[in-house]
């Protein structure tokens, strides 16, 4: 597609020089121009083809993406809460003497383990268990859990004020009388 791209857009700029008004008006030009405008017809329908080409090997794929894409319910506040945490950074410990399982986020928020394991298994984050449990695995959000918090941002509902511009670009000082 991309090489008929190319074609017009040569046939297009040659089109615009010969009508530039650059050349003397006489017979040839008038018979280049037909011709250039005649490629540059043939070029636009071997792009079109091309772009139904593409359209049509593009169909399934997205037909299998719209299909296999998970109908994801809203997130909970509680769960809002926790992805936020551990976007901000957490980690998954295990102690080392009673082996209970904890994860604590850099802002010392504390998320449970099953709420860990849910939203694992959802999909909306990961844990690097190349670091041993008893050191510390970092915790932290799939591209999924970043687009699940998008959603729920709200958008800002004031607008900074934009200052004075630059004295002179924009204004005008009075001259002075003397």
């Amino acid at each position: 597609m991309a090489k008929t791209q190319i074609g017009v857009t040569f046939y297009l700029r040659l089109l615009n020089r010969l009508t530039s008004g650059e050349f003397d008006v006489d017979d040839a030009l008038v018979t280049r121009t037909d011709r250039t405008v005649d490629q540059l017809e043939d070029a636009t329908n071997a792009r079109d083809a091309a772009a139904q080409k593409v359209l049509a090997a593009l169909e399934p794929i997205e037909v299998a993406a719209a299909t296999s894409a998970p109908q994801t319910e809203p997130l909970s506040t509680d769960d809002q809460a926790a992805l936020l945490a551990i976007a901000r950074g957490a980690k998954h410990y295990e102690h080392l003497l009673t082996g209970r399982m904890s994860v604590t986020a850099a802002s010392g928020t504390r998320i449970s383990p099953a709420k860990l394991r849910r939203l694992e298994d959802a999909g909306l984050v990961v844990r690097d268990t190349d670091h041993p449990v008893h050191a510390g695995q970092p915790v932290a959000l799939t591209d999924a859990g970043c687009a699940a918090l998008f959603p729920n941002r709200r958008t800002p509902t004031t607008q900074a004020s934009k200052g004075p511009g630059r004295l002179g670009a924009s204004q005008s000082i009075p001259a002075q009388r003397r």
